[in-house]
This record gives structure tokens, C-alpha cells and sequence, in this order.
């Protein structure tokens, strides 16, 4: 009787099946995936006695650019579910944010993680990283990752601007984020 693998050894078989991970020895199992939607608003404070968003470095050409590209903020902004800076906190936008285009303003590579501090998700995070064209109404940002209860998180965010002050730059923007998780 021949055999579709001539080369294909019982010993090989056997060290192959040792060499493969399983469940029950390193705990690694994904579960069920879980759709969870979220919605709450960002609070980006650059003025003021407590800023929660400010420059850290800049490019040499920053303050003479007209979209100021290379300027990248550091924020812990709060994350509230309503738009009222009063509102129940449920988490912190922390991360950092830089102009990204020489030629167009409004656009920001965006890079945060969302880290919840109330409810059911209390103590996981959600990963942000992408585009966010600050001007358009409404932004889809990629959800990269997560911990916690968004272990192997994919998905994306919608982000719409409640409110923005053009002469201090304070705004808040509401968020709906779509996301997949086990």
C-alpha cells in the first residue's frame, strides 16, 4: 500500500504533536467572541487651570506651519457619559496625539488607549490607533487591541465633535466604539 507522504516518519508525527501548544497546559483559550458597543464623550482640555491635554515636543517647522504638523500632545482626558465635564466619569483617554499632514489641518494620527475606571469593564482597556480627521463630522478610527475584558479587541470608533471653543481649542467629542472582543 503506498503512502501519500513517503518521507513523513512516526517519529516526526510524534514531535510534532509534542511541539503543539495545547489549551489545557498554558490556559490560552479565546471563548466566544463578544460584540460590545460603548458610548461616551471625550473631554480634550488644552487651557485652564488643569489642562488634561498638552504639547510635548514639536518639529522645527511647527509654529510656522500652517497645520502646525509635528506637534504631538500627551493627554489624559477624561471620559464621561455625558457631555457635561460633571458627568459620571467611566474612564481616561490616555495617549498622544500629533499633526500628521504638511498640507491639510484637521489631521491627527491618533494613539490612546481608553482605560475604563466604572461598571463592567472597570480596570480593561481599549487600544485606538489611527486617523482622525478632526474637521469631518464624524471619524472612524481603527480599534488596534485591548486588556482585560477587551483581550483581542478589533473593532472601530466613531467619533463626532459635541463641542470645540476655536479660540481656546477645548473640545469634547462623542464617541461610539464597535467592538469585538473575547
Amino acid at each position: 500500500m503506498a503512502s501519500f507522504f513517503p518521507n513523513f516518519s512516526p517519529s516526526l508525527a510524534i514531535l510534532l504533536l509534542l511541539l503543539t501548544p495545547s489549551i489545557a497546559e498554558d490556559g490560552f483559550e479565546m471563548g466566544e467572541e463578544i460584540k460590545t458597543h460603548l458610548h461616551f464623550f471625550f473631554h480634550d482640555i488644552v487651557t485652564g487651570p488643569r489642562p488634561t491635554a498638552m504639547r510635548v515636543a514639536e518639529s522645527k517647522i511647527t509654529n510656522i506651519s500652517p497645520t502646525g504638523f509635528g506637534a504631538v500632545v500627551m493627554m489624559d482626558d477624561p471620559l464621561t457619559e455625558g457631555p457635561e465635564s460633571d458627568s459620571k466619569l467611566v474612564g481616561h483617554a490616555q495617549g498622544m496625539y500629533a499633526m500628521a499632514s504638511l498640507d491639510e489641518s484637521g489631521h491627527l494620527l491618533m494613539a490612546m488607549n481608553l482605560a475604563f475606571v466604572d461598571g463592567e469593564f472597570n480596570g480593561s482597556t481599549i487600544t485606538v490607533m489611527g486617523r482622525n480627521s478632526v474637521f469631518d463630522d464624524v471619524r472612524e478610527i481603527p480599534v488596534v487591541g485591548g486588556s482585560g475584558k477587551f483581550r483581542f479587541a478589533k473593532g472601530y470608533a466613531l467619533a463626532r465633535t459635541h463641542t470645540l471653543e476655536m479660540l481656546t481649542g477645548n473640545a469634547v467629542v462623542e464617541y461610539d466604539v464597535y467592538v469585538l472582543h473575547h
